[in-house]
């Protein structure tokens, strides 16, 4: 077992596994009845592996009754991933990551981390997204290195994650739930965190070319480390070291289901039209263009040498609808409208 004293690889790996179990046991356990999800464990050619617990029910035959399960698809992903970083591949990181040097040739990587995305089948219930990840740049080791098992120098190191709530329906108490428990987790880790990485996931979960974001905001962090942060001026108070950044991290992944399942629990069976059904789709059709257009994290997979793509588009929902300018949300004093009030104008729930 990793402690204190042992790699950081190490520790995060220990822990995003630890973190993937307790995540898919809540969701099974609210709702026993359904099918489990179904756990892939892979390897990666290029060198490491992962896990994937998947959510979906099988497509039911034609005249049998639609799937009553709380979900509707989701996934629960690990990956621990290392081999060579391409040149392309690290052009694209630093304009993002600020701790990378200006590299010319691939460098040895590692890459450890859980990315979460989860589609309820009710529409009054939210999707929800959190990652939270790890990436380590080293030196090509020597051969001395190499033939004692040892790893090149870390160059380059940092955290990222975060987590946000998509609903088709606004309910202000869940927003409120969602935030408060977050930044409670941020709280203890500074006083500027919470604040910092909300305002961050409002800009960076946006769609431009709609002029919305995607959902109601949670937080969004990168590039954490022991260098200053563009985000934070240099007497922020925030995480600085690798073990108190590590720390942060670990107490917001811990903070996802009490955060989530409550509501979740609540909104599973309220009573929902086709009416609402047909917002929802649309809602997720919007999730759908951000994740393909802006995503980093979806560009940067795609891109990884060995890709799972399996994995890397699990986020993406089992059905999603586009309609050709379609009026719904533009009528004042719906609940479309309201949604759509707080998608383009974010609002600070605590």
């Amino acid at each position: 077992m990793a402690d204190a004293e042992s790699p950081m690889r190490q520790r995060v790996e220990e822990y995003v596994y630890k973190l993937q179990d307790n995540i898919v046991a809540a969701f099974e356990k609210l709702d026993p009845n359904a099918p489990a999800f179904k756990r892939d464990s892979w390897t990666r050619p290029q060198g490491g592996a992962g896990r994937s617990c998947v959510f979906a029910v099988p497509f039911p035959p034609e005249g049998a009754p639609p799937p009553q399960t709380v979900l509707e698809k989701g996934g629960v992903n690990v990956s621990v991933v290392h081999g060579m970083l391409p040149p392309p591949a690290i052009k694209q990181m630093r304009a993002d990551h600020s701790s990378i040097p200006d590299i010319t040739t691939a460098v040895p990587f590692f890459a450890a981390g859980l990315s979460l995305v989860i589609h309820p089948r009710n529409p009054h219930a939210p999707t929800v997204h959190a990652n939270y990840r790890y990436f380590e740049i080293t030196e090509e080791p020597t051969e001395e290195e190499k033939a004692a098992g040892k790893l090149g120098k870390v160059i380059a190191w940092w955290f990222g994650g975060g987590g946000d709530l998509t609903p088709s329906y606004l309910y202000e108490e869940d927003a409120v739930h969602f935030h408060k428990t977050i930044k409670a987790a941020c709280d203890p880790h500074g006083a500027d965190v919470y604040p910092t990485f909300k305002k961050w996931c409002d800009e960076y979960f946006f769609i431009p070319h709609r002029g919305e974001a995607r959902g109601i905001g949670g937080i969004f962090f990168d590039d954490l480390c022991a260098e200053p942060h563009k985000r934070f001026a240099d007497d922020a108070k925030r995480p600085r070291s690798a073990d108190e950044i590590f720390a942060f991290v670990k107490t917001a992944g811990d903070a996802f289901v009490p955060s989530y399942v409550p509501i979740l629990e609540r909104r599973c069976r309220t009573p929902s039209t086709e009416a609402d059904r047909r917002w929802q789709l649309l809602r997720r059709g919007r999730y759908v263009e951000f994740n393909l257009v802006y995503d980093r994290g979806t560009k940067f997979g795609l891109m990884t040498p060995g890709a799972r793509v399996e994995s890397i588009l699990m986020s993406l929902p089992e059905v999603a609808r586009w309609e050709y300018m379609s009026d719904l949300g533009t009528e004042a004093e719906t609940r479309e409208a309201q949604l759509m009030e707080v998608l383009k104008t974010p609002r600070a729930w605590v």
